[in-house]
């Protein structure tokens, strides 16, 4: 279990909130919109109502001993750099920070942050992958070169193994896992028989897996 202080509860605070929650993990959330406060109150019961750019309170709540904290304001990118640098300098362990532009991104990470997410453009992205290319279901970026993506089988290998189709040396992705009937199976045993009724979870670079999703 890891401790996270999440610094505002809009939409993207009280659903990284309720999934960090979800997952076994303590939350306290800090909000200086009482509105915004109360409709978050069924999902983070510890509920901090101040400024997170005030370093006297944000001292008041002892940052270093939270393992990850989260800079969720997305509406006010003055705010979040000044939460992030305060922080920063409380001894903030990691910090997570939210930009919705690239110059935001660059100055988060200059000043404090860890790591920054860009959610509107991620998803952005993912949806595009997903709708925009041909028999490719969803997919996780992991370095502007390398993703997951699930994939369905191409046709040439109905039938065949995964040591017939020799997928790494020749097609050079790896395959993590199958997918039948909404349920995932790990780590498929090189001797699974590839069928028209599944999908694979595969490593692969952008190119390589474009080539093998056109055959």
């Amino acid at each position: 279990m890891k401790s996270i202080l999440m610094i505002g509860l809009g939409r993207f605070g009280r659903h990284m909130a309720q999934k960090l929650i979800d997952m076994g993990n303590s939350v306290m959330a800090i909000e200086k919109d009482e509105t915004r406060a109360d409709a978050a109150i069924n999902i983070v019961q510890n509920i901090q109502i101040g400024d997170a750019t005030d370093e006297g309170f944000m001292e008041s709540i002892g940052v270093s001993n939270f393992d990850i904290c989260v800079v969720s304001i997305g509406n006010n990118f003055q705010s979040a750099l000044e939460a992030t640098v305060i922080l920063k300098d409380l001894g903030g362990q990691f910090i997570l920070a939210r930009a919705q532009r690239d110059v935001h991104k660059k100055l988060l990470l200059r000043n404090g942050a860890d790591h920054v997410v860009y959610a509107e453009r991620e998803m952005a992205e993912r949806l595009a992958v997903k709708y925009g290319s041909k028999n490719i279901f969803d997919y996780i970026q992991l370095t502007p070169e390398y993703a997951i993506f699930e994939i369905a089988v191409p046709q040439s290998w109905y039938g065949k193994s995964i040591i017939e189709c020799s997928v790494r040396t020749r097609y050079h992705v790896s395959i993590l896992a199958t997918k039948h009937g909404g349920k995932i199976y790990p780590l498929p045993h090189p001797d699974h028989v590839f069928s028209s009724d599944e999908t694979l979870m595969v490593m692969g670079s952008h190119e390589n897996i474009r080539m093998l999703t056109r055959r």
